[in-house]
């Protein structure tokens, strides 16, 4: 027992404390950055003419409709090949980042389509251009409409983000992965990481419920 407790303590929970500061180096800006290209993304999708319409909507069938270890390699190991060369880290962050912002694209686009088109064009009767009406009317309620989505959408995020190992940026799985295979207790090192991924989902549940709440407005829905 207590050869377990110094395991955990004096090798695990360091090595897996460091992991996890770089899974949120990873989860912070990745998510931020990819819930604002999806809202760009899902508004050219909804409302960018037929051109930018097409372009959008190719760019989020590609990032939706293949596996994201394959894009990671593609942006790590692949483009090098045609003199791109990225730091796992960057990486990283850039594949989570463009495969996140497809997904909410999604959400965002079909929030967008609930809302009844005869408020833009009231809006526009009343003199506002349909930028300014996208941005102080339309998003506004679609993005309530489409936060579930979204929220989703940043918990798998933290999931995923476990992918960031292969291409050699050693987040909380990464560094798991490398005491389990120096120690050979695979079946602790993991549950532990479990719990640790356990711990980030929950805690980012929370704040989306939170959130949910603080935008709801009475009558408009849930």
């Amino acid at each position: 027992m207590n050869e377990e407790f110094a395991f955990l303590l004096e090798r695990l929970i360091p090595a897996l404390n460091d992991g996890v500061l770089m899974s949120l180096s990873l989860i912070i800006p990745a998510g931020l950055l990819g819930l604002c290209l999806g809202v760009v993304v899902g508004t050219l999708r909804a409302f960018g003419g037929p051109v930018l319409t097409s372009v959008f909507n190719g760019y989020a069938a590609l990032f939706r409709g293949t596996p994201l270890v394959i894009q990671l390699f593609i942006l790590y190991f692949g483009l090098p090949n045609v003199g791109i060369y990225f730091q796992p880290y960057t990486a990283a962050v850039l594949g989570f980042t463009l495969c996140s912002a497809a997904y909410h694209s999604e959400y965002i686009r079909g929030g967008l389509l609930s809302i009844k088109r005869g408020q833009l064009l009231a809006a526009q009767a009343l003199g506002f251009s349909t930028f300014s009406t996208l941005m102080t009317i339309i998003i506004p309620q679609a993005f309530r409409r489409a936060l579930p989505g979204c929220g989703n959408e940043i918990i798998y995020l933290i999931k995923y983000s476990s992918l960031a190992y292969v291409i050699t940026c050693f987040e909380l799985t990464g560094k798991a992965k490398v005491v389990a295979s120096e120690t050979f207790r695979f079946s602790e090192v993991f549950m532990v990481v479990g719990v640790y991924y356990l711990f980030l989902v929950s805690i980012a549940t929370f704040g989306l419920h939170k959130l949910e709440k603080k935008l709801h407005i009475p009558g408009f829905g849930h």
